[in-house]
């Protein structure tokens, strides 16, 4: 099996200004994904996630801001340093209106870029898929109550 791009899309039942303000806010984000998130969302703006009682914090790194259409961050890199380009994973979500809603066009690539030996990139892989299979459904359901439409 190949572990180069981590891919999902997803219809979304609320406007791409709507899901834009979901994927890049943190008093959205911690609604769908993480437990807690400091954030500048800015490109080269830094911030923190945080999973469960501190269990888990992982920097990140903003890369690209374009309301409604594109938020992508660097995130996983090797402890003290900043997220960039080569020592972490790109998430990117992009946004078009479809149907009265957002398709969302979700990513994360920089697999092979790590280093990882294969055994740990399968497993890395693998854990991020399980992760944004639980997660991805959380933002489908949340942003269209964001947009006071309630399945």
């Amino acid at each position: 099996m190949e572990h180069g791009v981590l891919e999902r899309q997803l219809q979304i039942d609320a406007s791409p200004e709507v899901v834009f303000e979901v994927v890049s806010q943190p008093e959205h984000l911690r609604h769908w994904w993480p437990d807690e998130v400091t954030l500048d969302p800015t490109p080269g703006g830094t911030g923190e996630l945080v999973f469960g009682d501190r269990v888990h914090v992982a920097g990140f790194t903003v890369v690209d801001v374009d309301p409604p259409r594109r938020f992508s961050f660097r995130w996983v890199s090797p402890e003290g340093e900043v997220a960039a380009e080569g020592n972490s994973l790109q998430v990117t979500f992009e946004l078009e209106p479809s149907g009265g809603g957002t398709l969302l066009r979700f990513s994360e690539t920089g697999w092979r870029e790590k280093g990882w030996e294969a055994a740990v990139l399968e497993e890395q892989f693998l854990d991020h898929e399980r992760g944004w299979d639980i997660f991805l459904p959380r933002l489908q359901t949340y942003a269209p109550a964001v947009a006071g439409r309630v399945r």
